[in-house]
């Protein structure tokens, strides 16, 4: 659907009152990258898969601008703004289908995962549980991480140790910074890319 100048794929509910997951794809994605989860996950849940604000070259969308040289190394300022929008989509939209989402989960791949840790470090009283998945931590984001905002929030976070486009090493590092936020993290690791 298009919702205020964004693109979105939705799944509605079957329950009377339904959770909000919020899907969010990686670099190059678009709405329809995370839906290969969609069929593990129960239908208690409105799903909403929202397209990132920027085109990339040669196709697909990304949760920041292009700039040189920064490929794979998003900071806190270059997400901030998609973050910021992206509370403001799920507010507006939730509204308009009289969802409750004061408190959401979120699950994202890669660039998404990123943005997965933005938004839950950003706004913690509004994210319930996270699924990092190939993800990474934005540089920037020390002072909330030092906060402890992630304080008894549960986060899964998967990734392979093949991975080319986000070395394993990097995933790691971001798990150490997840707990000194003070999340619960569960992690599953496996030899795949």
């Amino acid at each position: 659907i298009t919702f205020n100048d964004w693109t979105l794929r939705v799944r509605e509910a079957n329950s009377a009152s339904p959770r909000l997951l919020v899907m969010l794809h990686g670099f190059t994605g678009d709405e329809n990258s995370m839906w290969v989860f969609t069929r593990r996950i129960s239908t208690n849940y409105h799903l909403i898969a929202p397209r990132a604000p920027h085109p990339t070259d040669p196709s697909g969308f990304s949760w920041r601008p292009s700039q040189a040289l920064t490929f794979g190394r998003p900071s806190l300022e270059m997400l901030q703004p998609a973050a910021d929008a992206l509370i403001r989509l799920i507010d507006e939209y939730s509204a308009s289908v009289k969802l409750d989402a004061l408190q959401f989960d979120l699950m994202g791949f890669s660039q998404g995962a990123a943005m997965t840790n933005v938004v839950g470090l950003l706004y913690p009283h509004r994210v319930r549980k996270m699924g990092v998945l190939a993800g990474f931590m934005p540089s920037g984001l020390d002072e909330k991480i030092e906060q402890k905002v992630l304080a008894g929030k549960n986060i899964f976070v998967a990734h392979g140790t093949q991975d080319q486009m986000i070395p394993i090493d990097r995933a790691r590092a971001s798990i150490e910074l997840l707990e000194q936020a003070g999340a619960r993290v569960i992690y599953c690791e496996d030899e795949v890319g």
